[in-house]
């Protein structure tokens, strides 16, 4: 007898009291812009002729949405972005000539992160993403996911419940501020292969033997591919119940919590390989900028097989390395080095219950360098049962509005309560709750490939239940998202509305 396939789901976007699917803001908005028209009419109705066309384009703007997002907002992004472009803010370029007076490396988003080393009080050193605006710490964990190939089902079930337990837990840590999962795959570039076998190939081996490896390392980029799971964790340290006086204690308390998060870690599916050091950070976004440099970063990190350290790191610790030497912005694209990228937005979770492998197309290596990035900001403990509780008070409001208005409810509103109600429900019982997104990048090296990349991220997304906006207007930001620096687009927006 087979047992029942599990399922999971109960993802949901966050709704208020609005009107309809408007939000709780517009709806304000169009009730004041209704109020406005009344008062203007009781005053002298002839004013309605000039203030009325007003109210109309204001209330039109508010209440339609353009490519899945307000309209409103949509054209005031489109507006900053001119305003960006006719000031060359989508340009960037570093050389040797170049002067950055504050000794801003990366572009964009990425300007006021610098790369730290820090001691992890055993003897070692590990790599840290400071933002110098924010004082955001970010730290990444390298982990390997077990396959679910060879597991049990109710192996699997363990290992997505420890994954709930854990992020329930950054709920109750009050410095986390948000954390991400980052598969990352590209085709394997073959150099540590080649590394390997040239230093262990006898010189006194026949030619015959020796052009067979030589064919097999040269074939082998194309049959195989890297992929590398990096977890990054942003702390705030002005959250610590126990104030830091100074940054050097700022970075203690992180490593400290880190620890903790990093041993729990193990038991969700995954094994835990280390915290990745400041090298490897700067390799990756080297990598991410310019995919033709990916040989050398590799050769850079590979592990001696004696000491078990990096080769190189300090290659990729000399200033200017990681960031790019040029990279230019447009509408719908990213151009950096050698590569050019394309970036989405999650735009809707899957609505039905889905299997624990409902990504696995989405994260398979392609044949383009791919980063998708999921991203996760939890509530604090505290305050999860109180959001709660309004969402499911909204819902209410809604249905009892329909009700009043004798408007049938539809099986959306229907499947949007039951899900509000088993949110609060399972909060009840210990789980967390937070706020997810995802970004995916692809990035080629000929232009001319793009299309057929885009086309390849957009068809595993449509196989992941998965739908995806891309980010127009906003390449380089989303860009920035994916890699391990603590860029979270939702802080960023605010950052900017301030």
């Amino acid at each position: 007898m087979t047992s029942p396939v599990r399922l999971y789901g109960g993802w949901r976007q966050t709704r208020g009291i609005g009107l309809g699917d408007l939000t709780t803001g517009q709806s304000l908005i169009l009730l004041a812009l209704l109020v406005a028209a009344v008062a203007t009419a009781a005053i002298d109705i002839r004013l309605l002729l000039y203030v009325g066309p007003a109210l109309g384009v204001a209330a039109v703007l508010t209440a339609l949405r353009w490519r899945g997002e307000p309209l409103l907002e949509a054209l005031l992004t489109i507006a900053r972005w001119r305003r960006g472009v006719s000031q060359e803010e989508n340009l960037y370029a570093s050389g040797v000539v170049t002067l950055h007076p504050q000794g801003h490396e990366l572009p964009g988003l990425l300007a006021p992160i610098a790369i730290l080393s820090c001691e992890d009080g055993e003897g070692g050193h590990y790599g840290m993403a400071w933002h110098r605006r924010s004082g955001h710490l970010t730290a990444t964990l390298r982990v390997a996911a077990v396959s679910t190939a060879l597991a049990d089902q109710d192996a699997v079930d363990t290992w997505v419940a420890q994954w709930g337990a854990w992020l329930a837990r950054l709920g109750h840590s009050p410095t986390v501020r948000w954390m991400t999962v980052t598969v990352d795959t590209a085709p394997d570039p073959g150099s540590t292969l080649e590394d390997y076998v040239s230093a262990r190939l006898d010189p006194a081996a026949p030619p015959a033997a020796t052009a067979l490896m030589e064919d097999l390392v040269a074939s082998s980029p194309a049959a195989s591919a890297a992929v590398e799971t990096r977890v990054s964790i942003t702390f705030d340290p002005a959250r610590s119940p126990e104030p830091c006086e100074t940054f050097a204690e700022a970075v203690a308390e992180t490593g400290r919590v880190l620890a903790g998060l990093q041993n729990a870690l193990g038991s969700c599916g995954v094994t835990v390989l280390g915290r990745a050091s400041a090298a490897r950070l700067a390799g990756i976004t080297r990598a991410a900028f310019d995919p033709a440099s990916r040989p050398d970063v590799a050769r850079a990190l590979a592990l001696d097989p004696h000491t078990l350290q990096e080769t190189s790191p300090d290659v990729l610790l000399e200033p200017g390395t990681a960031g790019p030497v040029a990279a230019r912005e447009y509408r719908s694209h990213y151009e950096h080095d050698s590569g050019t990228s394309v970036s989405w937005v999650w735009s809707s979770a899957p609505r039905q219950h889905v299997t624990s492998e409902v990504l696995v197309p989405l994260l398979a290596p392609a044949r383009y360098p791919k980063r998708v990035t999921l991203a996760y900001q939890p509530h604090p403990a505290e305050a999860a049962a109180d959001h709660l509780e309004k969402e499911v008070n909204a819902a209410v409001f809604r249905t009892a509005l329909r009700q009043r208005q004798q408007r049938a409810e539809t099986a959306t509103d229907v499947a949007d309560r039951a899900r509000a109600e088993q949110a609060a429900h399972e909060e009840a019982q210990g789980a967390g709750l937070g706020l997810y997104s995802m970004v995916v990048t692809t990035t080629v090296t000929d232009p001319e490939t793009l299309p057929r990349a885009v086309a390849e991220v957009e068809q595993r997304a449509g196989t992941s239940k998965i739908k995806l906006r891309r980010a127009h207007w906003s390449q380089a930001a989303a860009f920035a998202a994916t890699l391990p620096l603590g860029v979270y687009l939702p802080d960023a927006a605010r950052r900017r509305a301030h």
